[in-house]
């Protein structure tokens, strides 16, 4: 059996085994802020954590499994459950992995509508994001403004396919549906509407007393330390290079624009892992409209 702890200090002898002020908690997988996915054991001395043991794979439905009898058409609207704040980027990768296996490919018209739908829906969970993080550490505000301007992207969502969160936008070869009447006024209208709200995200933080006591130089670690540790360079190391590597691999023939956020991005630290956030966000809202 896997001993969850062995790095809490929880048997050292020469010690007692808590002093007055610590506790070993469970927070997850029912705690309201890991919904179900996530088990945490925390030890902590007052609102201070001592130290943490995360515990993954309560999500896990047996996907793969269930794609083995299925065929490629049958299983795509199963992607969309995968990450239910990602649906449409989901379904995108899966019909792109089928076409390709297939030598197959997309109209022209239908690749526009996939780069429209799969920005907004990036622009959605940069916003779901960054309003929950700063929920979770005690800046509230942000939660407010970002749903409020998130909710227009899922009427937009809603008016093309009758869904707002497991959103099946598209099929193998194409998409499900043609846009609405008025889809193309909406979008831009929206786009505009947006705009200065992205500037209004980093104001709320930038010098949010909040955010930066609870995320300057927490966490920090180089380029170096991510390297060992799976999963870290993806996102808070993307634009150490200058640039991210969709502009390597044009979506569609859709081009981001410049990834302008590398010189924000050094310290390595949480406060600034949201940069790369705000920069994708940036970037969603320019392919978007282009």
């Amino acid at each position: 059996m896997i001993d969850r702890t062995s790095h809490l200090e929880l048997e050292q002898h020469e010690r007692p085994f808590l002093d007055s002020n610590e506790l070993i908690i469970n927070m997850g997988p029912q705690h309201p802020a890991t919904h179900g996915v996530l088990r945490v054991i925390l030890k902590l001395d007052g609102e201070k954590v001592l130290g943490t043991e995360c515990v993954i794979g309560y999500l896990h439905r047996g996907v793969e499994k269930i794609a083995e009898h299925r065929t490629y058409t049958m299983f795509n609207p199963y992607v969309d459950r995968m990450d239910y704040v990602a649906a449409v980027s989901n379904g995108l990768g899966y019909c792109e992995a089928v076409e390709k296996l297939l030598n197959v490919e997309a109209p022209p018209r239908a690749r526009y509508i996939r780069v429209i739908l799969t920005e907004l829906n990036r622009l959605a969970s940069h916003m779901l994001w960054l309003g929950t993080h700063a929920l979770d550490i005690g800046a509230i505000t942000p939660l407010f403004y970002t749903f409020r301007d998130r909710e227009e992207i899922l009427k937009i969502f809603e008016k093309y396919c009758g869904a707002r969160l497991t959103t099946h936008a598209f099929r193998i070869g194409g998409c499900v549906y043609e846009t609405y009447e008025g889809f193309e006024r909406e979008v831009k209208k929206f786009l505009d509407f947006v705009a200065p709200k992205l500037g209004e995200y980093e104001e709320l933080l930038t010098t949010n007393r909040i955010w930066v006591e609870r995320t300057k130089d927490v966490g920090k670690m180089g380029s170096a330390q991510s390297s060992a540790v799976r999963g870290l360079r993806r996102l808070r190391f993307r634009y150490s290079r200058g640039r991210e590597r969709r502009h390597l691999r044009p979506v569609h023939g859709a081009h981001a624009g410049d990834a302008t956020i590398a010189a924000n991005y050094r310290a390595g630290d949480r406060q600034d892992s949201r940069w790369p956030h705000h920069g994708q966000s940036r970037e969603s809202h320019e392919a978007s409209r282009g």
